[in-house]
């Protein structure tokens, strides 16, 4: 692409809005601007996911976002043959809006955050968007970004994405830069907040979080859907995104070793060769669901499985479907990932369990506890009650106001750059006159 070349926007797609049913609940109170009637912002948020793919801690926390402002996701180029470099924008609800950059297949590294820079620029001319905050969850996308001048700039370090395979070379090198920038910082779990915390001096940790009377549903449910109604009992249910994070060894072995036991695994098949999955009869793949039909699928299951594998890509995990499966009111089995180790199995919320051995003793007590236990019930609606999207957002919300508050008026930094010009040129004109 010609560094001079406008990219051309190409009109709005006709898309339905995902989860229409859950996009008008009333929330908690937040403070973020909604008190501050003379200052409006909107968000240009940049993602390394993507806003179709899987409805988690992005789309909760943006989808509150744009109740009161306009939000607009940006993801990561889609590359296509023969393709002059452009955008897609389209709607997801009011005032929320997808940026798909549109890329020649074939371009350079320099060449992409370019045409990306020359996107941006043209979505925030196009969409009239003054005053804005950045809010980034890839820091790769500090490559094309460095040159705007937002009121705040926010990273929401959901992962430790240098540990996930297939992670840029530059992505910790990005990272550190864009430390640099943040007025505040939000971590997706405890783990990555002691790991992160002495990098920055405003940073926080906000674990996964729930909407509790959405996955609740999951107690009272009865119709099963048509692909899942068939699978006998007992049925042990995961679901997430399949990838390098999936103990594949540990799932193929308490398939073997109960085959009277049906797994059903829920979620696209990310990172990792299709072929390269555990195969047996009673390991069922059902593919991705949509968000708003997972207490349907869940409320089939006699017992819910976090699987994961213990290596780097899950050292800082926080899994969002812990509190989903609790809410869902299923015994849950999980490997000991720290997080949800020393939180939920703390609290014998969760059963903890590593060698295949272990796990499958872990589900056995689980299919012999009380589904209909009230106390188990209501401490795990109690837990619940405090760690809502709602409450996160709002907390959040204070705390980028709060960020934003921190900062020097541009009136006074100017005041501060006239006067340090103007110290350098008496001290200039001293040294001269010596």
């Amino acid at each position: 692409m010609n560094r001079d070349e406008k990219c051309l926007h190409i009109a709005p797609r006709s898309l339905k809005a995902p989860h229409r049913a859950y996009a008008g609940r009333a929330t908690t109170g937040f403070k973020l601007f909604k008190e501050q009637p003379t200052f409006d912002a909107d968000v240009i948020c940049l993602s390394h996911l993507r806003w179709d793919f899987v409805y988690q801690r992005p789309q909760h926390l943006l989808s509150r976002c744009a109740r009161a402002r306009r939000v607009f996701f940006f993801e990561e180029p889609i590359y296509v043959k023969d393709q002059m470099a452009q955008f897609d924008l389209s709607a997801r609800g009011d005032n929320l809006y997808v940026i798909q950059p549109l890329l020649p297949k074939g371009i350079t590294e320099e060449e992409a955050e370019r045409a990306q820079q020359a996107i941006i620029n043209e979505l925030i001319a196009q969409k009239q968007i003054k005053d804005y905050l950045l809010w980034y969850y890839t820091p790769m996308a500090m490559a094309f970004t460095r040159h705007l001048k937002p009121l705040a700039t926010v990273y929401d370090c959901m992962d430790e994405l240098s540990a996930f395979r297939g992670a840029p070379p530059a992505m910790t090198e990005r990272e550190v830069e864009l430390l640099k920038r943040a007025d505040v910082v939000f971590t997706g779990g405890q783990s990555l907040y002691e790991a992160k915390r002495h990098q920055h001096h405003n940073i926080h940790p906000f674990p996964s979080s729930i909407d509790a009377a959405h996955f609740a549903q999951a107690r009272i449910i009865e119709d099963e859907p048509a692909d899942h109604a068939a699978i006998p009992h007992p049925r042990l249910g995961f679901f997430g995104v399949i990838d390098e994070r999936m103990d594949m060894e540990l799932l193929d072995r308490v398939a073997g070793l109960r085959p009277d036991w049906h797994l059903v695994m829920i979620g696209p098949v990310v990172k990792v060769d299709p072929a390269d999955l555990p195969r047996r009869p009673n390991l069922h793949y059902l593919g991705s669901k949509d968000y708003k039909d997972l207490p349907a699928y869940i409320a089939g299951w006699d017992v819910a499985l976090m699987p994961f594998a213990l290596n780097e890509s899950t050292r800082f995990i926080s899994p969002t479907k812990t509190p989903e499966y609790l809410a869902a009111g299923k015994p849950v089995v999980s490997t000991p990932v720290r997080d949800v180790a020393r939180v939920y199995g703390e609290m014998g919320l969760v059963r903890i369990a590593e060698s295949p051995e272990a796990f499958v003793e872990a589900i056995e007590a689980a299919l012999r506890e009380d589904r209909d236990d009230a106390d188990r019930l209501m401490r795990v609606d109690e837990l619940l009650a405090r760690t809502s999207w709602d409450w996160t957002w709002a907390r959040m919300s204070e705390l980028i106001e709060a960020a934003i508050g921190a900062r020097p008026a541009p009136e006074a930094v100017a005041q501060v750059t006239a006067n340090a010009k103007a110290t350098e040129a008496e001290a200039e004109a001293q040294l001269a006159a010596d």
